[in-house]
């Protein structure tokens, strides 16, 4: 998953050629191998990756709607596609990464404001909610490609998460099908939503640690050697913690 950083490079470019992405990390580029630009952050998004895949065989089993598995695809398709952004530094490969996280959280947005008993597609409300998903996502990957700023693209998917969090709140507290959840229902589904969004939001603080102590990081480092240095890979600890806490939030939306 993407978000801003500074980074003093290795090598200028590698195999993809030189690096093109709006965005670089602090993790030295190409420094172990010229096919892949950042090696801990590359491989950590396998954690992200492994995780979705375990959710939606675990989906299949359990025979949930087709919606929730195409929700575990998406989460690894945000995988995938930062893996290949932290692979390469190729700027058609951060949109890999960066528009499915703008994707699967106005998917999670569908989810969760389609409350209406079945969950197939022929409702009239289901079809209004997929053509306004459809609307947003397109307007947003065209404004993104007119506007290239990497805030723009957090501030988007923080509003995504926000909106998240308050209509979860809404469904389990305020709305007519409240009454109907049980009480210790609500209190797992809000357990769940609430470790995710703190294993995420512990995420964001270490990629912003990572941010700001780049150059002081960069010394230990050196200063304790490889592989124990991969350990300070701020931003790795950022894809391993925001995949937990992706797919913590995941499963409580699937009880709501």
């Amino acid at each position: 998953m993407a978000n801003s950083s500074i980074t003093t490079p290795w090598l200028t470019h590698g195999f993809f050629g030189p690096v093109t992405a709006t965005l670089d990390w602090c993790e030295a580029n190409y420094q172990f191998s010229y096919y892949i630009a950042e090696m801990a952050n590359t491989f950590s998004n396998l954690f992200t990756i492994g995780l979705a895949i375990c959710g939606g065989l675990e989906a299949m089993r359990q025979s949930l709607p087709t919606r929730y598995i195409a929700g575990y695809a998406g989460i690894a398709l945000v995988g995938i596609g930062s893996f290949a952004f932290h692979a390469s530094l190729l700027f058609q490969a951060q949109l890999a990464d960066e528009l499915p996280m703008i994707y699967v959280g106005s998917m999670s947005l569908w989810f969760l404001f389609d409350d209406q008993p079945g969950f197939g597609v022929r409702s009239t409300r289901t079809k209004i909610l997929i053509a306004m998903l459809i609307a947003f996502d397109v307007l947003f990957t065209w404004s993104y490609f007119c506007y290239r700023n990497p805030v723009y693209h957090q501030f988007v998917f923080a509003t995504i998460v926000l909106t998240t969090a308050g209509r979860i709140t809404y469904l389990l507290k305020w709305s007519e099908h409240a009454s109907r959840v049980p009480d210790n229902t609500k209190s797992i589904i809000g357990r769940l939503f609430c470790s995710g969004a703190a294993i995420f939001a512990l995420g964001f603080l270490i990629w912003n640690l990572d941010n700001i102590f780049c150059d002081t990081l960069t010394r230990w480092k050196v200063s304790i050697g490889w592989p124990r240095a991969f350990l300070l890979e701020g931003h790795s600890w950022w894809h391993v913690l925001t995949g937990a806490g992706t797919y913590f939030m995941f499963i409580g939306m699937q009880c709501t």
